[in-house]
């Protein structure tokens, strides 16, 4: 239940660059190692050195092309899936254009990098991997102001479904037809066998919490056990089995066995990062879960293995209860809850503070 620690399955993060020209097309790279799926965005795995996922699409970069980006808003997040592999948190994020002499002072990474280019939305879209072709689509698609889009497996969920409609893949072509510059590389064998790099890969964990309130804008805060990892009060909800669920189902999930409702969550407020200090980096979801009536407060059922109280507190009395990192996100998702209501995603949070 805590915000400190390790609960929860782990699950992988990673941070891609979206640079487009003054023609809107887009900077694919080519991956020399990679001959099923060869076509990619810039970016790559976060670290446990890393200090944010910006920080990660940074070093990536400037690692794998020798340059340093200037990065615009978070684009995306996208909580995808695969059988054969931890779920990944992949974060997209939006850049300056490269200017003339950016490009000309761009180094590949010979290991990593085979070639680059800048392929119209359309090309893109066949280029790369179905997943991620339709991950890219999406932030292509959608009006900035919508961003940061919330995604589960590349498909629109929440307030993101309002911008995107359902739209067939193109056909997938790969690196088939595409002219990019230093392309002429041979191909190479992967650096590792793909079982024993997924294996060595640093994982996250993941918590959903949802933002309850009354008509006249009390929050519902519950109140650990003593004991336990937290000594504070909290905002219901918990960990994220990372290898059984998305975070709105674990959102739902932990309502119904914290309070007894069956509730669906609304908005994702805000995505907050918790850097790796003494454990795993921790990603927070935080959904709007809208205002409660007095009837639906009277029949809140708490676990009392684990919650001993609950209470609706004003904004100063919630300051009081809550540690200073939780208060810092409650404070930012009730106001993203005003100043986002017209449209847009989530606020980008970095330990409860916008980035």
């Amino acid at each position: 239940m805590s915000d400190v620690g390790g609960e929860g399955r782990g699950l992988l993060a990673a941070a891609g660059v979206l640079f487009q020209d003054e023609q809107g097309r887009l900077l694919v790279v080519r991956l020399p190692y990679d001959a099923k799926h060869p076509i990619a965005i810039p970016g790559g795995g976060w670290e446990p050195t890393d200090e944010t996922l910006r920080q990660t699409a940074v070093r990536e970069i400037t690692e794998e092309l020798g340059i340093t980006p200037e990065l615009g808003p978070l684009a995306c997040i996208d909580w995808s899936v695969d059988h054969f592999r931890p779920p990944i948190a992949a974060h997209l994020y939006w850049a300056a254009p490269l200017h003339p002499e950016q490009l000309a002072a761009l180094r590949p990474q010979a290991d990593e990098i085979g070639g680059w280019g800048f392929l119209t939305p359309r090309q893109a879209a066949s280029a790369l991997p179905p997943k991620l072709s339709r991950r890219v689509t999406a932030c292509l698609k959608a009006p900035r102001a919508a961003a940061p889009l919330e995604l589960e497996d590349s498909f629109p969920v929440g307030r993101s479904r309002t911008y995107l409609s359902p739209t067939p893949p193109p056909p997938y072509t790969g690196a088939q037809g595409l002219e990019l510059t230093g392309s002429g590389r041979p191909a190479q064998p992967p650096p590792q066998d793909r079982a024993a790099y997924i294996a060595g890969r640093p994982r996250i964990r993941a918590k959903a919490r949802m933002v309850f309130t009354d008509a006249a804008g009390r929050v519902l805060l519950v109140r650990p056990r003593p004991g336990g990892k937290d000594a504070h009060w909290i905002l219901p909800g918990g960990s994220v089995e990372a290898d059984r669920e998305l975070p709105r189902q674990a959102a739902r999930r932990e309502v119904r066995e914290e309070l007894g409702w069956e509730r669906e969550p609304g908005r994702l407020l805000a995505l907050d990062w918790l850097p790796a200090a003494e454990g795993p980096a921790l990603l927070v979801y935080v959904f709007d879960g809208g205002e409660v009536t007095p009837a639906q407060l009277d029949g809140i059922r708490l676990p009392p293995a684990e919650l001993v109280e609950w209470r609706m507190c004003a904004p100063e009395e919630a300051r009081s209860l809550l540690s200073g990192l939780s208060w810092a996100r409650l404070s930012s998702c009730l106001a993203a809850r005003t100043t986002r209501s017209a449209g847009g995603g989530p606020a980008e949070l970095v330990r409860g503070v916008p980035v």
